[in-house]
């Protein structure tokens, strides 16, 4: 890993937040009050609102969210005071309803095989909207259904779309004054936990010039999280290594011809030999969750690195255009898994969100989104990772009184928990906390540590890519307990 540095310079600083606050000038405009939704039996037991957010009046990009008012009774809550979370999805451009449906918000979709009528949603009693209220954004731009009027608006990369995000936020608060005292908190998954504590650093030194309005920033929460580093892929060898999934002998072959070679473009020919011999045994497991059988991907895979992430030949994959007599929009179907897959349930929101019942429920603007993709493939449209390393932003926010919650699921080949905790230590701070179980039910639901930064790192027993996906009651424990400042 590179050396922990400290924020750029002032001047680069300053030039983000002069942009951010003359796009942010103007207000955004009330969303959509949802009372109801297509495939949900009865009233909707929550507050959801939906909306557009314009964030480039240039190119006409505009972010599409979803708002969930915390359920919690506590007068704090009811008064909008309580935990505000801002969740951002992984993937450089994967929909915030995987978020929604799929992780940590309050519906989910019942799992059943596919029958051409719309699919079906339940309460999710695991919501973490039970504890705080969730903004959910689309982001970037031609993620979910956020869009751009001009082709040139897709254009974006980490710094740019973390700038958008910035604007979004004054906007929106500016529209929402009545959560302004809420303790804030931004958070994001896999690729999204890259973007997080850059965009918390935006968000912070926006609050020191002055910006209004300004979220009540308390600190930031990254699950399964990439870094940009070398760590995130490298440590898949010895957790692999671990899990019987290579042997000694290409553990040790890796070690010695890959030192200083970047695991994903070796220039070492030994060094490449070695990791596709790797490559070629990790695609016998799902590394989303190494436990469970490999299935055909329902969803572009996301374009995390290019290690596989899905792990399924295309031999045999059926599109069933028989099946989308009530998605109109539905142009490209999926393959559909084997209905035992873990992932039939991603196979379903195809046919939900494209139908127009859906859209017409969420509030979705006509000529915007012609095909609805829970991820988009690599290369469709442009994005530049421009942000190396997220390490230095993580040691700035908490070094300054920020809290940190970083959580890893213990079963995840695609960022391993060994690299999450080995750039964690890199930030040099005491341990206030040593390493120890924390519990649900009397029982282990995984380990943590804590450190004198503020910053809490926890595994969750079970746990895949991404772990509140594979295990949402202990996520929702660990969440619960750190957002209302109890030990876990």
């Amino acid at each position: 890993m590179r050396t922990v540095a400290t924020w750029p310079p002032r001047r680069l600083c300053c030039f983000l937040l002069v942009v951010a606050f003359a796009a942010a000038a103007t207000s955004s405009g009330a969303g959509k009050v949802v009372t109801s939704l297509p495939g949900f039996a009865g009233p909707l037991p929550f507050h959801l609102e939906t909306g557009y957010v314009e964030v480039d009046e240039l190119n006409g990009v505009e972010l599409f969210y979803y708002f969930v008012e915390s359920e919690s009774e506590s007068e704090s809550e009811s008064s909008g005071s309580g935990p505000f979370l801002l969740w951002l999805t992984g993937g450089y451009r994967c929909t915030v309803l995987s978020g929604l449906a799929y992780e940590i918000g309050p519906v989910s979709f019942v799992v059943e095989p596919y029958d051409g009528t719309l699919p079906r949603l339940r309460y999710n009693p695991n919501s973490w909207t039970k504890v705080s209220h969730i903004l959910f954004v689309d982001s970037p731009v031609g993620a979910g259904f956020s869009f751009s009027r001009d082709p040139r608006g897709y254009e974006v990369g980490d710094v740019s779309a973390s700038m958008q995000l910035h604007q979004f936020l004054i906007k929106w608060f500016g529209d929402h004054p009545k959560y302004l005292d809420s303790p804030f908190y931004i958070a994001g998954d896999s690729y999204a936990g890259k973007i997080v504590p850059f965009l918390a650093q935006m968000v912070s030194e926006g609050i020191e010039a002055g910006m209004k309005p300004a979220p009540n920033l308390k600190g930031y929460v990254v699950g399964n999280p990439m870094t940009g580093e070398t760590i995130d892929y490298s440590s898949r060898v010895p957790y692999a290594h671990g899990f019987a999934i290579i042997s000694d002998q290409l553990y040790e072959r890796i070690l010695g011809r890959c030192q200083g070679e970047d695991y994903t473009n070796p220039t070492n020919s030994l060094c490449a030999q070695a990791l596709d011999t790797f490559n070629s045994l990790t695609n016998e497991v799902d590394m989303t969750q190494v436990l469970m059988d490999t299935c055909v991907s329902a969803s572009p895979a996301t374009n995390v690195d290019s290690f596989r992430m899905n792990n399924a030949a295309s031999d045999g994959r059926r599109i069933l255009r028989q099946e989308i007599s009530g998605a109109e929009r539905l142009n490209h179907p999926p393959a559909r898994p084997p209905f035992s897959c873990f992932n039939y349930r991603y196979y379903l929101s195809y046919f939900w969100a494209n139908d127009l019942r859906t859209r017409d429920a969420l509030g979705i603007k006509e000529g915007t989104v012609d095909e609805w993709v829970r991820c988009h493939v690599d290369g469709e449209l442009p994005y530049e990772p421009d942000l190396e390393s997220s390490i230095k932003y993580h040691w700035n926010l908490t070094s300054r009184g920020y809290r940190a919650l970083v959580y890893s699921g213990d079963h995840d080949l695609v960022v391993p928990h060994l690299g999450t905790q080995a750039w964690v230590r890199s930030l040099n701070f005491s341990i206030v906390d040593d390493w120890r179980a924390w519990h649900l039910d009397a029982q282990s639901a995984g380990f943590t540590i804590s450190y004198s930064n503020n910053m809490t790192f926890a595994t969750i027993k079970g746990g895949g890519h991404t772990a509140p996906e594979f295990e949402p009651e202990r996520c929702f424990a660990m969440f619960s307990r750190w957002i209302l400042n109890r030990p876990l």
